[in-house]
């Protein structure tokens, strides 16, 4: 074996160009696919580091919920008896300054017993217990917990940052304990940095609290098995007590048929050993697609190098034959060809761990935006270890088998005489054909999946959004510290958006408690007087809270009606406004100037109906890719009580908004110094809305294009490798009389062969995959006529590109010096 692999390492070092070649493009195809599988194992199959992570699970009760409210969580945590443990958390941006600019950290609210159903000790102070998760603190007062890296960062490492206080949304919080350096919280995807308990928020957000709302879903619940206790018999000990838990629950605001609904949908009990996470729900699809293409890339560049492999295992048939001659068995020729292979792929393999460890780190990169930074665990573990080893030995057979084989078929008294023979109807040279075929086939499926992917991101931000976002700035105001009563807020909110209107510069401002894809959600159920009856879900529309100008500022169309104005205050008789998709799902496209929306009352509101007053063009509300909802407008004066964070806008009147950012921080702190203010431009969070469309895109365009690359590469070493088989029976063509433009055309014939073979092949795959990217596609269907057109042109040019020189050469030939060689 050690001679196998010394002569290995000689072959590989005569021919430096082809291994250098080899290796890269090796080191590219595993890298891309060990950075993918390093991302996905992180999000899908590695545990969370805490003990005994396969006991815990979450509490859901169907795919799409597995938020409960705070009430719910108390009647899970007053049966003890149920589970080992239970815990619940919410995260959440927490502020740290005093007042103006924000300082925001990573935040989570968590219940008492959090870190200890979790099993996370401190390494430093202590972790919460259940005193301290009590209303008003506990008798330490108010407790925080932090992280290893905001400890290292905010303290530097000082063992007294225990005791020290900590401010949080203007509430003084003291240090309690430092968590281990491995434990990033319980949702992978995010790296929590100040835990603070469950019960604080009502310290925080005062008379806004969530604590006894049981309309609020804002609680992840998990729950710890008993070590004797299966999955089967925990979601059965769940279910005994749900009726009691439900019918302590029940939602304001629903109807006898949706109580009905809530009190019989059962709860179950999802695994919960790798943590929960939005991002794996987000990116699973789009990154196992991206697995796919990076998979066939690899393919590609196996069949690209089995080529080169065979080419060159022909080229040494003599020094095979002699080897042979000399006794050497064929057992032996096959094994040094694959030691040949191994020490490629070897070589490939470390390469591309390294490579894979930059590139998973700028994807990640990639996934984060200005206001949401990700952090995923990218250390190699046994996992992505054996997934590389797994693919090193699959590239090793897939492009060192049939060199392998081939040489093991050499017959030393052929080989010996076979010098300046041509190829035509040579039988070796198929299987170099097929492998061209097939990397062709493989290129085009790539290529048309890049082309539909850029094609339908680049249709994303051209499409009619309803809005101007490139002359607006946003300012996400909190004025939990101005302890303002929830009563005084609308004026209070107003009196801010006046100030900033003042600003030189602004040329309109406004005041909303969503704005347009910043990705929240804000939606109610109404009842349409005199219409049908429709289920819940059926006649939820989404809603906005906003200031009179706030259609001016952003640039949306007002169809009919007018705005707001002073006059719609809380004395005011009740107005509402609604977009196109209202009018079209609730009154058949009609005019609604005139009708009336009733939205239901509750214990703590009492029922409304607002007449209609203005009616506006569509605008995006939460997502570019969704479809504009059914949406309504309601005048922030004409809200009772309104929440403390509210958004200031400001359309500028000329050149980039964010110039404006000091002008009105200025103003904003004069109107109110207690307010927390960030600043964003809207068109930075309509770039932000797009990342996945963007990663997506970009990935697939770049291999996409490193598949037409080493198609190119096969192609132009198969044909080269073809005219110099041929050069015997083309310097006599041309010595006949051959015109060089025929010995070109001779060549260019089996190319365009191959590649019409190739090309039919790789449209049929294609044809059939592009359901499974459907999802992924916006405005553009997955068998889209131009990219089905375009993408085999691209294919063709690129395979005319790479056969060109060669088949240039062969027409240079001299047929006098052919022939005396022979």
């Amino acid at each position: 074996m050690f001679n196998d692999v010394r002569d290995a390492i000689r072959a590989l070092r005569a021919a430096p160009m082809v291994t250098a070649l080899a290796v890269l493009s090796l080191a590219l195809g595993i890298g891309a696919n060990t950075a993918l599988f390093s991302i996905l194992n992180t999000l899908l199959l590695r545990s969370l580091p805490v003990r005994d992570p396969q006991q815990l699970a979450i509490v859901a009760q169907d795919e799409d919920r597995d938020s409960w409210t705070n009430p719910v969580w108390e009647q899970i945590r007053d049966r003890p008896s149920l589970f080992a443990g239970a815990a619940a958390w919410s995260s959440n941006r927490f502020n740290t300054a005093r007042s103006g600019a924000s300082d925001f950290v990573q935040g989570l609210y968590v219940s008492g017993g959090f870190f200890d159903v979790f099993g996370v000790p401190a390494i430093l102070g202590r972790t919460f217990t259940e005193r301290d998760d009590r209303r008003g603190g506990g008798a330490d007062g108010p407790v925080a917990v932090i992280s290893y890296d905001y400890w290292q960062q905010r303290f530097a490492g000082a063992a007294d940052a225990i005791g020290k206080p900590l401010l949080v949304e203007g509430v003084t919080f003291t240090i309690a304990g430092v968590t281990p350096p491995e434990f990033f919280g319980p949702e992978v995807g995010n790296k929590y940095q100040v835990a603070i308990p469950l019960a604080a928020e009502g310290l925080i957000r005062g008379r806004d609290s969530l604590l006894d709302e049981r309309s609020a879903w804002w609680l992840t619940v998990i729950v710890r098995r008993r070590g004797d206790q299966s999955p089967d018999a925990a979601v059965s000990a769940l279910r005994g007590v749900q009726p009691q838990i439900r019918e302590a629950t029940i939602p304001v605001r629903l109807r006898p048929a949706e109580i009905a609904t809530y009190l019989t949908t059962p709860l179950t009990l999802t695994p919960a050993a790798t943590g929960a996470s939005y991002l794996r729900y987000r990116y699973q699809r789009p990154l196992t697609t991206l697995m796919v293409v990076v998979g066939l890339v690899l393919v590609i560049a196996c069949a690209n190098i089995a080529n080169l492999q065979l080419a060159r295992a022909n080229a040494r048939r003599h020094e095979l034959s002699v080897r042979l001659a000399l006794g050497a068995s064929r057992l032996r020729l096959s094994r040094l060809l694959l030691a040949e292979s191994l020490l490629l792929s070897m070589s490939g393999a470390l390469l591309g761990l390294l490579f894979a460890q930059w590139s998973s780190r700028v994807l990640v990169h990639q996934l984060s935006t200005t206001t949401s930074t990700v952090f995923l665990d990218l250390s190699i573990d046994w996992r992505v270890l054996a997934f590389t080893g797994i693919v090193t030995i699959a590239t090793t057979l897939l492009f060192g088998m049939a060199p392998s084989l081939r040489a093991a078929r050499v017959e030393p008294n052929e080989a010996l005489k076979e010098r300046g023979r041509g190829i035509a109807g040579d039988s070796r040279f198929a299987l170099g054909s097929v492998l061209v075929v097939a990397q062709v086939a493989l290129s085009l499926v790539l290529v048309i999946a890049a082309g539909l992917f850029v094609r339908s991101f680049l249709s994303l931000p051209h499409q009619p959004f309803g809005f101007d976002a490139d002359r607006v700035l946003v300012a996400d105001v909190n004025a939990t510290a101005t302890r303002v009563e929830p009563s005084d807020r609308a004026a209070l909110f107003e009196r801010l958006k006046d100030a900033v209107a003042e600003v030189p510069g602004v040329a309109a401002a406004a005041a909303s408690a969503v704005t347009p894809v910043s990705g929240s959600i804000w939606q109610f159920p109404i009842d349409l007087p005199d219409g049908p009856v429709l289920s819940e879900r059926d006649r939820t529309v989404h809603v906005n809270i906003v200031s009179s100008g706030f259609f001016r500022t952003y640039g949306t169309r007002l169809i009919a009606g007018r705005d707001f104005v002073k006059a719609d205050g809380s004395a005011g008789p009740p107005v509402v406004i609604v977009n196109e998709a209202y009018a079209r799902k609730f009154l058949a496209g009609q005019n609604p100037l005139g009708r009336q929306v009733h939205q239901a009352g509750s214990p703590r509101r009492p029922a409304v109906t607002r007449e209609i007053v203005g009616y506006v063009q569509d605008a995006i509300y939460r997502n570019p890719r969704q479809a504009v909802p059914p949406t309504i407008y309601i005048p922030i004066e004409q809200k009772a009580e309104m929440r403390p964070a509210i958004n200031i806008s400001a359309r500028a009147t000329s050149g980039s908004p964010a110039l404006l950012t000091r002008a009105i921080n200025a103003a904003l702190v004069r109107t109110s110094p207690a307010l927390s203010i960030t600043f964003r431009p809207l068109a930075d969070q309509v770039r932000n809305s797009l990342v996945q469309e963007r990663l997506v895109a970009s990935l697939s365009g770049f291999f996409g294009a490193l598949a037409l690359l080493l198609a190119g590469i096969g192609l132009y070493g198969v044909v080269s490798y073809a005219v110099s088989r041929r050069r015997t029976e083309i310097g006599i063509r041309m010595a006949l009389g051959a015109r060089p433009a025929g010995a070109i055309a001779l060549v260019l014939r089996r190319v365009a062969l191959l590649v019409g073979l190739g090309a039919i092949v790789g449209s049929g795959i294609a044809l059939l995959a592009a359901q499974f990217v459907a999802a992924l596609l916006f405005g553009l269907q997955p068998r889209d006529p131009v990219t089905y057109v375009v993408a085999p042109l691209v294919l063709t040019f690129v395979s005319a590109l790479a056969a060109w020189l060669p088949a240039w050469r062969a027409s240079r030939i001299d047929p006098a010096r052919v022939l005396r060689e022979g």
